[in-house]
């Protein structure tokens, strides 16, 4: 989990300073949208290629 927490960024400066992957301006909360709209996971990071 914590190995997870790592990739998260918070920064005034990028995306109103909302929670961030790092080096991402993808916001986790839109993350968490995409499977809570039943995406699998599989999806996603085919939809967002830069994601690890």
């Amino acid at each position: 989990m914590d190995n997870l927490l790592e990739r998260i960024t918070i920064d005034s400066d990028i995306c109103h300073g909302k929670p961030c992957i790092r080096g991402l301006r993808y916001p986790v909360e839109v993350m968490l949208e995409l499977l809570g709209s039943g995406m699998s996971i599989e999806e996603i990071l085919d939809d967002y290629e830069d994601l690890q």
